[in-house]
């Protein structure tokens, strides 16, 4: 066996330790195939570390939808970089590997580039500074200190390429993922759902704020679609167990049909015929699904003022889904237009209008094909391994 090499891995978010949890389990298959002694050390959370990576700080809870409401996860964002500037000072690794959580990703990535030049820094999953006209200068700072970017995107590999970053497209990890989940009749038999029954994911929330600002329009829109369709059953998969008793009460509250599901959340995604979900990966994932959905996206009044006014935002879409293609794909609620009245509406649309339905499903496989073949993540190991 060769000399141990250790890989220092840093994400946040829920989203991100799922990347992190696929690109660990490919780069220990890797070392594995190659007789190496690998340790992986990382900031991430349980799926990392189940997937056999060293955790040094749990970052799945340090993430916000605003830039108001960043300020309650400040500290513990503070004390995660530190904890992982000090690791990297006191035990050097053989690279770094930097995935989404942009900015403390580039406070991590320029303090490591600072002490060790030669050090091997690439960036997977980058910030998606092409959608925003005015993030040039972030690129550009991100550039200023990475060996490489493997972008999921193609657009994404084009722009960082012309920000002067060797950019490669490696293709999306979510076609990885999709494969191994279970069929629509697996899941559906596993959860006892009927032929005849009309099955609705409520995906509402993996961030603590969602909870307040776009859990209500969700439930309030489900328990309009109940009075629509009866027979309607809602689904809520769910990876953050704290969120557990404050989803409860409120389906208690808005009395839907409702079941939570924790054990084996993912099954929800491949048994439902139609999902109501906040903006994020899951509605890539659901589009890989090929599971029809509605997309909600709100902020606090404080962050959505301060978006229009002071940081000028603008994009032509929030989803993923939409982004891939740059067009509307899957229905974009945003802020005022997320009312629950606008959200049953379209959900309503999708359910009982077969022609809709169809387009939508057309759309994915187009929008399939520009996200690469398949073995992403162990694409981005091999060339990771390449840099030692």
């Amino acid at each position: 066996m060769t000399s141990p090499k250790t890989i220092f891995i840093s994400t946040g978010d829920v989203s991100g330790d799922l990347q992190g949890a696929l690109l660990v389990t490919a780069l220990k298959r890797l070392a594995e195939k190659s007789d190496i002694d690998l340790n992986i050390v990382a900031l991430g959370g349980s799926k990392m570390a189940a997937a056999g990576a060293k955790i040094l700080a749990d970052t799945t809870f340090i993430s916000s939808i605003g830039v108001w409401e960043a300020r309650a996860y400040l500290r513990p964002s503070l004390q995660a970089r530190n904890l992982a500037k000090q690791y990297l000072k006191t035990t050097p690794p053989d690279a770094i590997v930097l995935i989404d959580y942009v900015d403390p990703n580039i406070s991590i990535g320029k303090y490591a580039r600072d002490l060790f030049p030669n050090l091997p820094i690439v960036f997977y999953i980058a910030p998606q500074d092409w959608v925003w006209p005015r993030k040039h200068k972030r690129a550009k700072l991100i550039v200023s200190f990475i060996n490489e970017i493997f972008a999921v995107f193609p657009i994404e590999a084009r722009y960082f390429t012309e920000q002067g970053a060797k950019a490669t497209f490696v293709g999306h990890p979510l076609v990885d993922r999709v494969a191994t989940l279970a069929s629509r009749e697996t899941a559906r038999a596993k959860l006892a759902i009927s032929d005849a029954e009309i099955a609705v994911a409520l995906i509402p929330a993996s961030r603590q704020q969602e909870l307040t600002y776009i859990l209500p329009a969700i439930f309030e829109a489900a328990r309009q679609i109940q009075t629509q369709i009866p027979h309607v059953r809602f689904w809520i998969p769910l990876a953050r167990p704290d969120f557990v008793a404050e989803i409860e009460s409120q389906i208690k509250a808005y009395q839907i049909n409702a079941t939570l599901v924790t054990e084996n959340a993912d099954l929800v995604l491949s048994a439902v015929d139609l999902a109501i979900t906040k903006c994020g990966t899951v509605s890539l994932e659901l589009a890989l699904l090929n599971i029809p959905q509605v997309v909600v996206y709100r902020v606090s009044k404080v962050t959505a003022w301060i978006a229009k006014n002071v940081v000028k935002f603008s994009i032509p879409y929030m989803s993923p889904t939409n982004l891939v293609e740059m067009k509307p794909i899957v229905p974009e609620l945003l802020q005022d237009e997320a009312t629950p009245d606008r959200i049953a509406s379209e959900s309503l649309e999708l359910i009982l209008n077969p022609e809709r339905r169809d387009r939508m499903l057309a759309d994915y496989a187009q929008m399939r094909s520009a996200l690469g073949d398949p073995g992403v993540c162990d694409r981005v190991a091999q060339a990771i391994f390449t840099k030692f």
